[in-house]
């Protein structure tokens, strides 16, 4: 039997992941980029020179624990699907990918890493079924803040359209900013979460819109008030997720009432937070990507580049 083999290398994950059609299952190795304490992300150029360091020990370990040939691969080579989307840190990905393809002589499929996160959280969440209609997908991130529609095509999984976003900050830089001034290490998602989960104080929050899209940089400047005049740090990280919280909600709604009622798909490091999915599922026909697909992952493009594989075999 064979196996398909997906690559991503984003600004702040190297992953690598082996599809395996027989048993339907996803296999998966991950490494953080390095961020040293007290800084908020990463340059490009930083990124690039560790993705180079990660992704051959990754890719050692992970093709060294299976037998299967591998039938095609799969790579991340863009941010998103739109014209111009580039990112440096992605070439690493894509030239080892290249590098592979022509070694083993296997097709090679690049997809966007939109893409790849719309399909791992399909696949996780047990909504694959969802490929033949029309659905919304959230993919919030350090990196993206956005929804798209996404609509079955012929010659491919799926096509996606950007139907709403953010105009300043995305959600993941938020919470990290957040995080950097409570004192946590970055990526501070978890340690936020937890801080979070401690508070016992009511808290208020509303969403800035303008049409479908959402504004963030208040939120950060309301959050730091609030601590700054004697707001617990569990509070303060409370305040920031209910944000967060109250702004997908209205963006949902917003586009309900422009396209229709549709499901929705979150997806991304963000929406690895349990504390948002109860209210946002109780809104909306909602599905979650399981944390080990939600945030940066190669299980995506591994999927996707069997799917596409199997729709040229067939035709």
């Amino acid at each position: 039997m064979s196996v398909f083999l997906g690559i991503d290398t984003s600004n702040y994950t190297t992953s690598a992941a082996l599809y395996d059609p027989a048993t339907d299952s996803i296999r998966q190795k991950k490494q953080l980029l390095p961020v040293a304490s007290g800084k908020c992300g990463l340059r490009q150029s930083d990124a690039v020179f560790h993705h180079t360091r990660q992704l051959p020990s990754l890719l050692e370990e992970l093709l060294g624990e299976t037998e299967e040939e591998i039938a095609a691969i799969g790579v991340s080579v863009r941010p998103r699907d739109a014209e111009g989307s580039y990112m440096p840190c992605f070439t690493v990905g894509h030239g080892t990918a290249r590098s592979l393809s022509a070694a083993l002589r296997v097709p090679l499929y690049p997809f966007s890493h939109q893409s790849g996160h719309i399909a791992a959280a399909l696949f996780s969440a047990g909504c694959r079924d969802w490929l033949g209609k029309p659905f919304f997908a959230f993919h919030v991130s350090g990196g993206t803040t956005e929804a798209v529609l996404v609509t079955p095509e012929q010659e491919a999984p799926f096509s996606v359209r950007l139907v709403a976003g953010t105009l300043d900050l995305h959600a993941g830089q938020l919470i990290d900013r957040i995080g950097v001034m409570l004192g946590l290490d970055f990526p501070c998602g978890p340690a936020l979460e937890k801080l979070a989960a401690a508070n016992t104080e009511p808290l208020r929050a509303r969403a800035t819109l303008k049409g479908c899209d959402c504004c963030l940089s208040g939120v950060e400047n309301a959050c730091r008030r609030y601590y700054e005049h004697g707001g617990s740090r569990e509070a303060t990280a409370a305040l920031c997720f209910l944000y967060i919280e109250k702004t997908l909600m209205a963006m949902g709604e917003a586009l309900t009432a422009e396209y229709g009622e549709k499901p929705v798909l979150f997806s991304g490091g963000v929406m690895s937070n349990r504390l948002m999915r109860t209210s946002l599922s109780g809104r909306f026909d909602a599905r979650f990507a399981e944390p080990a697909f939600s945030a940066d992952n190669a299980a995506g493009t591994a999927y996707l580049s069997a799917a596409v594989h199997n729709h040229h075999q067939n035709q």
